[in-house]
């Protein structure tokens, strides 16, 4: 949270069509806080994008769109959400298609638990670079804790729970163990 993923995916598709080539951004379905089918950056950033679901065939949507035109990379917003085997089809749009893949998100949920997209993204990833988040100790933010409507920190609920600043705040591992286990 609060690391610029969006702003970087809608930075590198920029810097992709600047030199004439085109890109596909991916995003949830589910994930409708500033409008459905978008890539939106905290800073005021946004592209349209294919949603994803899990019944979605990623390789089959990549292969089925540059029958139609070129395309010379695919990028994923809030990669968290994949599946295993949204990210295994990514592997084969990278393998088979020649396509690189960029994929943006978190690397664990509000209780510190990975998500199934990031595990399997860490363990089968050519190349991973973290984009930097600061907790308010000015250490690196690796974690969050989610939030309720009163700013009360919550242990339980579901992995998925779409919110922003509203519902989530980024920590150092320190701080987060600490809110989190123990206060």
């Amino acid at each position: 949270m609060n690391a610029g993923k969006s702003t970087a995916l809608l930075q590198s598709s920029y810097n992709y069509k600047e030199r004439g080539m085109d890109t596909i951004l991916f995003a949830p379905d589910f994930d409708d806080r500033f409008g459905v089918g978008k890539v939106s950056s905290r800073i005021g950033l946004e592209s349209e994008a294919y949603l994803f679901s899990e019944s979605t065939d990623l390789f089959h949507k990549v292969e089925e769109l540059i029958k139609e035109s070129a395309y010379h990379c695919v990028m994923i917003d809030e990669a968290q959400f994949l599946s295993k085997e949204h990210v295994f089809q990514l592997g084969e749009v990278a393998d088979k298609l020649g396509i690189p893949v960029l994929a943006f998100g978190l690397r664990t949920d509000f209780q510190g638990e990975p998500f199934e997209g990031s595990k399997f993204l860490l363990a089968w990833a050519d190349n991973i670079t973290e984009i930097k988040a600061i907790c308010f100790c000015g250490r690196k933010a690796t974690m969050v804790i989610r939030l309720n409507e009163e700013g009360q920190i919550v242990r339980e609920g579901a992995q998925v729970e779409i919110g922003g600043n509203d519902r989530y705040e980024s920590f150092c591992r320190r701080h987060f163990r600490e809110k989190f286990f123990d206060t």
